[in-house]
């Protein structure tokens, strides 16, 4: 999953039970969204990408510079980097809120077509909300 400074989800990419989550991470980093913002061509990438010591790989890491993303992951063994824990719990708080979803829990779907539906109305459900306590606050 990626998601902003936030939590909110912005891209999700689901996989079979037994797979590690490396393999899946180049598809994730290809399939992320183009970053709107100023005028022009959209940013394809981000700058800097925060994740824990199971993507911990020099192959993956040099694909990341490959992709002009710069990752910031601990190596294994050591006792990390220094305020990453509180940067990481927003992505940790995202799949909270996920869980929040009981069908999403525990995956009971056999089809990965039905699975990646209820993911998906999920992170918009969550998005919505979001958008919602938003506009709410700013609201005279």
């Amino acid at each position: 999953m990626i998601c902003d400074g936030n939590g909110t989800p912005i891209y999700v990419l689901t996989s079979s039970a037994n797979v590690p989550d490396i393999s899946r991470a180049l598809d994730l980093l290809d399939g992320y969204p183009p970053i709107a913002g100023r005028r022009g061509r959209p940013r394809r990438r981000f700058t800097t990408l925060m994740a824990d010591k199971a993507y911990s790989s020099q192959a993956f890491r040099q694909a990341c510079r490959e992709r002009g993303t710069e990752p910031i992951i601990p190596k294994p063994r050591t006792s990390g980097i220094k305020g990453l824990g509180k940067l990481r719990y927003v992505v940790e708080q995202t799949f909270a809120l996920l869980h929040q979803f009981r069908r999403l829990a525990v995956r009971w779907e056999r089809h990965l077509d039905i699975h990646d539906g209820f993911v998906s109305l999920a992170c918009a459900l969550i998005c919505w909300r979001r958008l919602i306590n938003w506009t709410d606050q700013r609201s005279c």
